[in-house]
């Protein structure tokens, strides 16, 4: 295992010289980009969304110094295709990659014709740097460093045991191995700890370049698993699977805010962007808590794409401010390209959208007319079908018969989520027009979607 660095940057870097008017920026260096991703998170399990059992402290700052998104998505409701989504700024399903693959399958992965975040960072000049859970291929056409991470450290499958095996000393099997870069190495402590000192390590190597840090924590995925310490915080939590889960999300927590740490002590804290978000919905009880969401990840409802999405960039946007137009995780790409001076090409053909000038107010209206969701699986209903436009959601049933349908009928939901965002109330009956307007939308966008490339393991095969 490596000797990790323990010593805290001091001196900063000078370089950020304000904002001119009108909220233009002015830099004599591109921002730093850090974006922290949780692994199945719920809306409801970060204090400043609700959570009463335990506390986030330094995952809530980063949307008290900046901008939380009420209404924050991913484009999917499964770890490897909402990073697929991204990491490219695309929606996957333009692509195929739209569902989850075994994890000993070694013959798949993003497709290499995509082209990702740290691609074109790397070709901006930024170094960049991938750490924690990939799940987006285990072979080289696929590994994050031929997908534009210049360093990595991490699993490139879709995750691990968090501690190391009573018998062996070490974390991980077969199927779990850890990487740095393309060797494999071996992991004896919480694997959430070792990947927050890859994370500060990583800032302070890198505190003079421009850099993009990607850190993907596992945490709170399954296997539930947390150590001694962090159990004794959350004591006061009676059921067992929550008490772990809860610990877990603490040991992230805390590692966030010693990357945070870091970088206000390396003096990069104002002209650093750091994003946070939930790669999907959690399980929902007894562990995780979607708050006042429906359902849980691997559906269209609420609960398994409306996820804690965080956002600051002290040096130009407002601290303590909740957006309630929906964004999402595609958007990331567009922001982080127009923050480090990169042009967006047409033939790049992104979804995602530029936040920036909704988030300084340059642009008073919403980034996107509507975002769509499509999940295909195999059974009696094949595709799962959302679309989101202002306050109306329309979804098809999440699983067969879950409405009261009969096998194989694809049924239209509707609902206003600005009075109902437990989607309690079909109101399909009462507005058929408003029905028939947005599953035509929603079939104008499916018409140009490849089909999955892969399938969907069965439920209950561990890799869901």
């Amino acid at each position: 295992m490596a000797q990790f660095a323990t010593g805290m940057c001091r001196a900063g870097i000078a370089g950020f010289l304000g904002l001119v008017s009108g909220q233009a920026l002015a830099v004599d260096q591109h921002p730093n980009i850090v974006l922290i991703v949780a692994d199945d998170l719920g809306y409801g399990d970060v204090s400043i969304q609700g959570a009463t059992e335990f506390s986030t402290p330094h995952l809530d700052s980063i949307a008290k110094q900046g901008i939380r998104f009420s209404d924050g998505y991913v484009s999917a409701s499964l770890c490897s295709p909402s990073r697929a989504g991204f990491l490219t700024g695309r929606y996957q399903e333009r692509f195929g990659h739209e569902v989850l693959f075994w994890n000993n399958n070694s013959n798949v992965g993003l497709p290499v014709g995509e082209t990702t975040i740290a691609d074109r960072l790397k070709e901006a000049g930024y170094v960049t740097g991938m750490i924690g859970k990939w799940h987006l291929g285990k072979e080289k056409p696929f590994f994050p460093t031929t997908r534009g991470f210049m360093e990595f450290f991490g699993d490139p499958g879709h995750g691990s045991p968090y501690l190391p095996d009573p018998q062996t000393g070490k974390v991980g099997g077969p199927h779990n191995k850890f990487y740095r870069n393309e060797e494999q190495v071996t992991i004896t402590n919480y694997v959430t700890d070792v990947y927050g000192r890859e994370a500060v390590d990583f800032i302070q190597r890198h505190k003079s370049d421009p850099f993009f840090l990607y850190v993907a924590f596992t945490a709170p995925h399954h296997p539930l698993q947390a150590t001694d310490e962090y159990l004794s915080r959350v004591s006061n939590i009676r059921n067992p699977k929550r008490r772990t889960y809860a610990a877990m999300v603490l040991a992230m927590d805390d590692w966030v805010g010693r990357i945070l740490d870091e970088l206000a002590d390396c003096g990069l804290e104002d002209n650093t962007i750091v994003a946070f978000l939930s790669d999907n919905g959690s399980l929902g009880p007894p562990e995780g808590d979607n708050g006042p969401l429906r359902e849980r990840k691997g559906r269209v409802l609420e609960g398994g794409i409306r996820v804690p999405f965080f956002i600051k960039w002290p040096a130009v946007f407002s601290a303590g401010k909740t957006v309630e137009f929906p964004v999402i995780s595609l958007d990331l790409a567009p922001t982080f390209f127009e923050a480090a001076g990169i042009p967006v090409q047409p033939e790049w053909a992104l979804d995602g959208v530029n936040l920036i000038p909704f988030l300084t107010g340059k642009n008073t209206g919403a980034p996107h007319d509507r975002l769509f969701w499509r999940y295909w699986r195999t059974g009696p209903n094949k595709q799962l079908c959302a679309v989101r436009e202002g306050e109306w959601k329309l979804v098809t049933p999440s699983t067969p018969g879950s409405f009261g349908e009969a096998p194989g009928e694809q049924q239209w939901r509707l609902y206003r989520l600005s009075d109902d965002p437990g989607e309690k109330q079909d109101l399909s009956g009462l507005y058929p027009e408003k029905v028939q307007q947005m599953a035509a939308k929603w079939n104008v966008w499916n018409a140009i979607l490849k089909d999955p490339l892969w399938y969907f393991d069965p439920p209950g095969s561990g890799h869901e």
